[in-house]
């Protein structure tokens, strides 16, 4: 039931599937943006280490810069290069970046369609004993809302390489948001990635539901549709990496080959991934539907596996979501 045109790895369920944090991939791909692209600047808010943004500064030291604890300033500066032909990208947890710089990024970077890219990492439940303070559920919505803002949450750390280079290429202020934690890598090199538009990764001959998922959580979807597979239930596999501007036309696709959706995100679940789905299908093809993301609560500290099947984001709760919600 795989799509074979989604070119996924070749071990996709077994247990020993690579696995690496999509902020790896933000290490690479912003190297490879930087040798293709000499304007290409990173700068850091005294996380270099923690975000990748080291990666670079080995690569080319003249092009990196150590703002210290300073993201605010982080925003504005990066806004004034870019606005002088640079492309920036400013790095740092995404409970501070976006989190603590909301304001900047609004006035001095989306305001003036300036072509900073913003990098939020350790975003998610998945950051784990960094607890409630770190993990950052809010950004999607935030980032999502401002006009002009491209929002990308890449699925492993394959794509999240993809995206990074993607967004050097696109006009105009981007959020791209990465994971700490080490996660399946269940795309490959040749996996097709264009900043808005979906792919399919699950295609059951007589679909009953589709599990609408982004970042990380689309591989738990994937595991999801194998186990309702065996089950007898058909359920579409369609991993959105960037959330705005949505690929409306595979949503709605989808929408009309089934009864119902589930949506997927590690977020939460008001204002995010699953509410610019409600937003698509409300307006164009209204049906059944459920959000699984956090429900209105601060996260908490545990491991990554620990937090997400108490969050109900787990592929066996996806499962029972599913079926609960055919049921009806």
């Amino acid at each position: 039931m795989l799509n074979k045109e989604a070119y996924l790895s070749a071990k996709i369920f077994a247990d020993d599937i690579e696995q690496k944090a999509t902020r790896d991939g933000f290490g690479t791909g912003v190297v490879e943006a930087g040798t293709t692209d000499a304007r290409v600047v990173v700068l850091s808010a005294d996380l270099k280490e923690s975000t990748r943004a080291e990666v670079f500064e080995k690569a080319f030291p003249d092009r990196f810069v150590e703002m210290g604890v300073a993201e605010q300033n982080m925003a504005t500066v990066a806004a004034g290069m870019a606005l002088a032909n640079k492309i920036p990208f400013i790095t740092s947890y995404a409970a501070f970046n976006p989190g603590r710089n909301y304001e900047q990024i609004r006035t001095t970077i989306a305001l003036n369609h300036a072509a900073v890219k913003i990098c939020g990492m350790h975003a998610g439940v998945s950051v784990g004993p960094d607890g409630a303070t770190h993990q950052m559920l809010e950004d999607i919505g935030l980032m999502r809302m401002l006009p002009g803002m491209t929002v990308i949450v890449p699925g492993d750390a394959t794509e999240a390489h993809k995206a990074v280079i993607a967004a050097a290429k696109t006009d105009g202020p981007v959020y791209i948001r990465f994971g700490r934690s080490a996660t399946p890598v269940f795309t490959t090199p040749e996996t097709p990635f264009t900043i808005g538009k979906a792919l399919r990764l699950f295609d059951p001959i007589n679909p009953e539901v589709a599990l609408l998922s982004t970042g990380a959580l689309s591989y738990n979807a994937l595991l999801a549709a194998q186990m309702l597979h065996e089950q007898g239930v058909g359920a579409i596999v369609l991993h959105i990496p960037t959330v705005k501007p949505l690929d409306t036309e595979a949503v709605l696709e989808v929408a009309k080959q089934v009864p119902a959706v589930v949506t997927i995100e590690e977020h939460q679940a008001h204002g995010g991934f699953g509410s610019a789905i409600a937003e698509c299908l409300a307006q164009s093809h209204p049906l059944p539907m459920r959000i699984l993301g956090v429900q209105d609560q601060f996260g908490q500290s545990g491991t990554p596996e620990e937090l997400l099947r108490h969050y109900e984001l787990d592929s066996e709760s996806i499962v029972k979501a599913a079926k609960s919600l055919l049921a009806l």
